[in-house]
């Protein structure tokens, strides 16, 4: 059971270093695209425990970002996103029951593998950076560099960047330090200058109650909506959360905790997603997944085992039933640039698997697919860089 759980300062650390992703496109799918925020906080909350009780690691719950940034980008209504994640658990359904993950994830090569934790931690990093200087999607659609913080500028430097260098040093201070770990010193920090100099938007309606997810918050969706959730989200989504979501994220899990991860499989990551996004759904919730970038996050910050999950999933689950939509005013204490320095460390620590490559033409194909990850997508970038991987092979072919 210790092995499996462990409870102390560096698991609370390691629970919350992934907030970088998940934060930013929770609280812009409810603001933009009306999605509950109950439903939301609870079902990852149930999907954080549930992963860490079955798998026994630590197991990383994310938004399926394609779908996530195509919906904020466009403001999506809640019932097509409901209609996505549907689609989502039917196909992960398919291909997981009859082991065609299976099949799918013995021909993907290390090198396509390594290409897409690079590109994914390449992009974590750059919307890290991004954070920070207060260019985010999320940000310039607030207006503001920090839309929750009164004080934008100290000495005409914005308040952003001065945050992201000193939470940057201590996080490299600390980093390894399991008396301070760096992940708790920077998000209580974070959350200590959100109450100093904060906006302290929805903090004074904050009250105790029992707020309860709503079975089918938003209706059935119409024949046209399951036609956009279809081509628009769920297709576009499908090969990313195969290369990143199970096969990469399976990879690294060995990686990091050996025999121990044993249930981290491609079918058992396949299937976990199909539940957790049809429950999802008819609870008000996003479609989710687990993520190379995320298991990463966890890990540098100090999570080794599921107690990490365990904690985690309490804070959503109790965010969402004792706070409801007034949650919130809880999650927006934490400034943008924190979470953007916890995003950068993030994304460097999974980009560096790439340096067990050896040979010329793996490394070729795992920086093709960034190229082409950064030109169009990370699914495109899959695709191509798998098929390069086959075509190099061939001693007739040379780079």
């Amino acid at each position: 059971m210790s092995e499996r759980f462990q409870f102390n300062r560096m698991e609370v650390a390691g629970s919350l270093g992934d907030l970088g992703t998940l934060l930013p496109m929770l609280i812009g799918m409810i603001l933009i695209n009306g999605m509950d925020p109950i439903g939301l906080l609870v079902v990852i909350g149930l999907y954080y425990v549930a992963s860490g009780l079955y798998f026994g690691v630590t197991v990383p719950v994310q938004p399926m970002k394609v779908i996530g940034a195509y919906a904020i980008a466009t403001g999506l209504p809640a019932q097509q996103i409901f209609a996505s994640g549907i689609w989502m658990a039917g196909l992960l359904f398919l291909i997981g029951v009859t082991g065609l993950i299976d099949v799918i994830g013995r021909a993907v090569p290390k090198a396509v593998i390594r290409g897409v934790q690079l590109s994914t931690g390449t992009l974590l990093m750059a919307e890290g950076t991004r954070f920070i200087l207060g260019r985010s999607k999320f940000q310039l659609m607030g207006g503001a560099a920090e839309p929750y913080l009164d004080l934008q500028r100290i000495g005409g430097i914005p308040i952003g960047i001065l945050l992201g260098i000193l939470a940057g040093g201590i996080v490299m201070r600390f980093m390894n330090d399991r008396r301070f770990p760096a992940g708790l010193l920077v998000v209580v920090g974070g959350a200590v200058v959100g109450l100093l100099l904060g906006t302290h938007e929805g903090l004074a309606e904050l009250e105790l109650g029992i707020h309860l997810p709503r079975w089918l918050p938003f209706g059935w969706p119409a024949y046209a909506d399951w036609m956009t959730a279809l081509f628009v989200l769920a297709l576009p989504q499908l090969p990313m959360t195969v290369g990143n979501a199970v096969v990469a994220d399976a990879d690294l899990s060995k990686e990091y905790f050996g025999q121990r991860s044993h249930r981290v499989t491609y079918r058992a990551l396949t299937i976990s997603m199909a539940i957790a996004n049809l429950a999802s759904a008819v609870l008000g919730g996003m479609p989710l997944c687990h993520g190379a970038g995320g298991l990463a996050a966890h890990y540098r910050f100090g999570a080794r085992t599921a107690g990490s999950n365990l904690f985690i999933g309490a804070v959503f689950i109790l965010l969402g039933l004792l706070l409801g939509f007034h949650a919130l005013a809880v999650i927006y204490l934490l400034p943008m640039a924190i979470l953007g320095v916890m995003l950068l460390f993030a994304g460097s620590q999974l980009a560096l698997t790439v340096i067990d490559l050896n040979a010329r033409k793996d490394l070729f194909v795992a920086f093709m697919i960034l190229g082409i990850t950064l030109a169009a997508n990370l699914a495109v970038g899959f695709v191509i860089g798998t098929a390069l991987a086959y075509a190099l092979k061939s001693d007739r072919l040379d780079i």
